[in-house]
């Protein structure tokens, strides 16, 4: 690990980074636009600027260099002294920022940007309260160059983010820099609108208010939003994301830097594919059926009621009878707490883990032959099937797939059965609803309705991921931990709070401290992957 000095101040560093990253890392807030680190380095913005001590031509000596360097393309070297706090150094800035701020319009109060843009806290840290621009402002045109972004290419401040990640992490090549000078600006290729399955990132990456989410485009101002750390639910690769919400209602998906996951990005299917949530046709309702009619359930008396449900029907059979169908969408902790339940209810049921939605192949990006892959979108569309087989593996007993449990159903074999859903779309097939109708005492736990609910003697509604916590096992084997970023739904209560109860549990459902149980069983859960912060200075 080589150590350099910055302001006069001894840092360690890790092998390999520019001197911004290392300085970031330290805690140093450098400007900058053009770098990325999960992009390739142009230092095209020169804010980012440095000064640093070179061997003299004639006495060999070190001293300080005449002239800047950009300190993104400067590796760290063992001993090596730079330093930001100078005189020089901030001129430069200053100049950089005049440079940026000439045809730059004056439209903070309407720019979705505003409140995380760079381009207004540099302005604040190194602008000037007054332009020596004369010249009447060349106005760049807006243009809408995909189905959910836009580009005011009048804010733009050309760093080139967004068309180095279209050629070199989506490897689709939509956006380019046309024509030269002061007419330099983004543009999509003619006829190529940017469309790819990454093409969310390029708002993420952007550090002004250039690149507009249509999606997201005047529904919220940031500083209302509160951050929550997730997971996202898409596909089984587990990009980890932060939820952004407000008065308990989510209104954007963001990546998290996630390294040997998804690294910084996240795919269009994941960022946009949370609406479900908000959706007003979820299930909001605890219902009880008997004797052909509704009757109305109390959570509190919900335990008590499976509970009696459960053991009357193990009571037959010595229990062979019953089953639990577990989906790939509950959390591990959720499937850990209702195996217990059924195993210490009925010994001898039937485990069985839901269907598992695969759509396509494995979509590996950049689309070039040859580049190595640096992103995945997984065709195993559900967050935790590997983690729900864990549980079910290690519970012992019987464990049939998904398909014999349907044709024990349809035989009559299954005579009470409690199945999870919480699937974004549709999943009750017809030979699964038909099946369904066999089983006489029948427990459904989903998010909307479907053949299941409409002949359940029990429906319970569900949760969506963003109103739970837990952790999900991902392709790789990692198990991920994520928060619940708002409240259920009002009638609604989190699975793992009854679950708990089942288990004799009482108090505040704590995913943590079951995690921590479970580790006891499998060690593979003592020790969860947290993806690192980033620093904070980063962007």
């Amino acid at each position: 690990m080589p150590r350099i000095i910055i302001d006069g101040q001894d840092v360690p560093c890790r092998d390999g980074v520019s001197v911004l990253q290392a300085a970031l890392e330290a805690g140093w807030d450098i400007p900058h636009y053009c770098y990325h680190p999960g992009l390739s380095i142009v230092a095209s913005c020169r804010l980012c600027l440095m000064e640093m001590k070179v061997p003299d031509p004639k006495t060999k000596e070190l001293a300080w260099s005449p002239r800047l360097v950009p300190s993104c393309q400067t590796p760290v070297r063992e001993g090596m002294e730079v330093r930001f706090d100078s005189a020089a150094v901030r001129q430069n800035q200053q100049r950089c920022m005049e440079f940026f701020l000439l045809n730059h319009p004056l439209d903070c109060p309407v720019c979705d940007q505003a409140g995380e843009c760079y381009l207004q806290d540099y302005s604040l840290r190194f602008g000037q309260a007054t332009s020596r621009m004369v010249d009447e402002k060349y106005k760049n045109p807006k243009k809408d160059i995909g189905s959910r972004t836009l580009l005011y290419m009048d804010r733009c401040v050309l760093c080139s983010r967004c068309v180095r990640f279209c050629n070199e992490i989506s490897g689709t090549g939509e956006l380019a820099i046309v024509q030269r000078g002061s007419r330099a600006e983004i543009d999509v290729f003619p006829g190529t609108p940017l469309e790819n399955a990454l093409q969310g990132n390029v708002v993420d990456v952007c550090p002004v208010g250039s690149l507009l989410d249509k999606d997201f485009l005047m529904q919220q101002r940031v500083w209302y939003l509160q951050g929550t750390r997730s997971i996202c639910p898409g596909c089984s690769t587990g990009c980890a994301i932060r939820i952004d919400h407000n008065e308990g209602r989510v209104w954007r998906l963001k990546p998290r830097l996630n390294p040997g996951v998804n690294d910084w990005w996240m795919c269009d299917e994941g960022r946009f594919g949370w609406k479900y949530v908000n959706s007003p046709q979820r299930l909001t309702r605890l219902v009880m059926r008997e004797g052909g009619r509704e009757t109305p359930l109390d959570w509190s008396r919900l335990p008590s009621v499976i509970r009696e449900w459960l053991t009357a029907a193990a009571r037959e059979r010595q229990g062979a009878g019953v089953a639990a169908v577990l989906s790939p969408f509950m959390s591990c902790e959720e499937a850990w707490l209702l195996v217990r339940f059924i195993r210490s209810t009925a010994p001898a049921a039937v485990l069985a883990v839901g269907p598992v939605p695969v759509v396509g192949r494995d979509e590996t990006f950049p689309k070039e032959e040859g580049k190595p892959v640096k992103f995945t979108i997984r065709a195993e569309k559900c967050p935790n099937r590997r983690g729900v087989e864990w549980i079910v593996g290690q519970a012992g007993g019987e464990v049939r797939r998904f398909e014999d449990f349907v044709s024990a159903a349809a035989a009559g074999r299954i005579s009470a059965a409690w199945v999870f859903g919480g699937y974004p779309a549709g999943w009750v097939d017809a030979r699964f609803a038909a099946a369904a109708k066999n089983i006489p005492t029948l427990i459904v736990t989903d998010l909307f309705t479907s053949p299941l609910t409409e002949t359940a003697g029990l429906v319970i509604p569900a949760c969506a991921w963003a109103e739970r916590s837990g952790c999900f096992v991902n392709v790789s084997g990692l198990v991920q931990p994520f928060e619940a970023a708002i409240p259920p739904p009002e009638g609604c209560q989190r699975e793992g709070q009854y679950l708990a109860a089942l288990n004799g549990e009482s108090g505040l459902y704590n995913a943590e401290r079951v995690r921590s149980r479970m580790a006891a069983e499998l060690p593979q859960f003592a020790s969860p992957h947290v993806p690192p912060e980033p620093p904070p200075h980063a962007h």
